[in-house]
């Protein structure tokens, strides 16, 4: 199916993050759109507002009259869908056209010049500052982004006279494997998804599919020291944030909590550039977002104003209260090299300060494969909060829970197992001083509740 011959776009799962920017393109470009999904969140309201018909049950009657015709009616799912769902049986048994999140976003992409970054962590924020450095620019882009970024407000980015589309290229499912992307940037492959994957050669070898399959003449910006293959007739960068390599960062210094430092590139260094977000792990998604920006053409007047005004995404490394009594941060974190990252990156800007985290395993078999990982990273706080494990598409699995993880903790602090709806007493009664959430579950919901607590303002 092309693009042209959608006149209706049904979503199951239309509230997750990248559908639901699905929803908002295919509606931008006077589509029908409707779809289910199993929950109300904050971000199936804003769907709801903007005119798109959203249900919660999992109810055939529920599906719109116009989109009970098949014809000319792309159904989208997410993996997140269960075979036996009714309504996901219902159109396959009906012969509707249905297509994966991944092949839709890589039949749009085929059609313009593209930009993929992939990664098992640093994706979004890479995405987003792209986004932002090619949109302040005057070059402007179309994306899809993996959060809502604070500079658009939005996870889509639309500009109908620029050809570019940037999009994260997720790793889950093999999803990335549906594009064919001009540019590409892979973050990091560190194990992860291996219920997918089951062994790290697995996962290896997809992140090498999906770099052999960027275009002819086309260009690479890799982390340098990732083992994989270099595809032959495409250029390739490495970046780091300190390794000398074709891009890294160096000349780093403090203003606050944020950092200033300068990327050597191999067109000649970008002096004096001020993120306008904290915490190193950024630098490190800065330099890799100057290399794609350079290899498109954009100046480094243009590069070091992007990064300077980029107000990052919500949910990473996202500071919500800093005043004299408390910082507090939130971050999407659920891999233990996110946690580890995140972690040294708060203490950079906290130095000497205590630290309690509050963290929400996503995932039994995440949880199981890499407990021991989990408690070596949240060591590194001085007290430590776990929540129960937040299931998504997994059955709990026998003998699996938080407590995997809590008792391989050595932290020097307290170690507490506390339920969601205890955490908030428990915040109050312990006073801290810097306090974190990490998780991609429903701890999410949590944190404005937390914000509004620590500083008294309703928001």
């Amino acid at each position: 199916m092309k693009e042209t011959d959608i006149n209706r776009v049904y979503l199951l799962g239309a509230g997750g993050i990248g559908m639901s920017a699905l929803a908002r393109y295919f509606r931008s470009k006077g589509k029908h759109v409707a779809g289910y999904d199993r929950v109300l969140t904050p971000l199936t309201d804003l769907l709801i507002n903007e005119g798109i018909n959203i249900h919660f049950s999992d109810d055939v009657a529920c599906i719109p009259d116009p989109f009970m015709n098949k014809h000319q009616t792309l159904v989208i799912y997410t993996p997140a869908i269960p075979a036996l769902h009714h309504e996901f049986q219902y159109f396959r048994e009906n012969g509707y056209e249905i297509m994966k999140r991944s092949q839709v976003l890589g039949m749009i992409m085929k059609q313009h010049t593209s930009i993929a970054v992939a990664g098992t962590h640093g994706k979004t924020t890479t995405t987003s500052m792209l986004a932002h450095i090619f949109s302040s620019s005057g070059l402007g882009c179309n994306a899809f982004l993996g959060g809502i970024a604070r500079n658009f407000n939005s996870n889509l980015v639309l500009d109908k006279k620029s050809d570019y589309f940037i999009a994260e290229a997720d790793e889950f499912d093999r999803s990335f494997l549906s594009l064919f992307p001009d540019y590409a940037v892979v973050t990091s492959a560190d194990d992860d998804h291996m219920d997918v994957y089951g062994e790290r050669k697995n996962l290896v070898a997809s992140f090498n599919q999906f770099i052999s399959q960027i275009k002819p003449n086309g260009v690479l910006v890799v982390k340098n020291g990732l083992d994989l293959i270099s595809p032959e007739g495409i250029r390739i960068y490495k970046y780091s944030m300190k390794d000398e390599t074709d891009y890294y960062a160096f000349n780093l210094k403090k203003d606050g909590i944020y950092d200033i430092f300068s990327i050597h590139t191999p067109f000649g260094d970008i002096q004096e550039i001020k993120l306008g977000v904290a915490g190193k792990l950024n630098i490190e998604n800065a330099v890799a977002s100057c290399a794609i920006a350079q290899m498109a053409g954009i100046g480094e007047t243009a590069i070091r104003t992007g990064l300077g005004n980029f107000q990052g995404v919500v949910r990473r490394f996202d500071i919500r209260v800093n005043d004299d009594k408390v910082l507090f941060i939130d971050d999407y974190a659920h891999h233990p090299e996110e946690l580890k990252a995140f972690i040294n990156s708060v203490k950079e800007i906290a130095p000497g300060k205590r630290i309690m985290g509050v963290f929400q395993p996503h995932l039994y078999s995440r949880t199981r494969d890499l407990a021991d990982d989990f408690a070596e990273s949240l060591s590194l706080i001085d007290d430590v909060i776990l929540l129960d494990i937040y299931p998504a598409r997994e059955i709990p699995v026998p003998g699996v829970s938080s407590e995997m993880i809590y008792n391989k903790l050595h932290n020097d602090g307290k170690r507490i197992m506390c339920s969601r709806e205890q955490l908030l007493s428990l915040i109050v009664d312990l006073k801290p001083e810097v306090l974190l959430c990490m998780g991609a579950g429903d701890i999410d919901q949590l944190v404005e509740p937390i914000s509004e607590m620590l500083t008294g303002i309703k928001r």
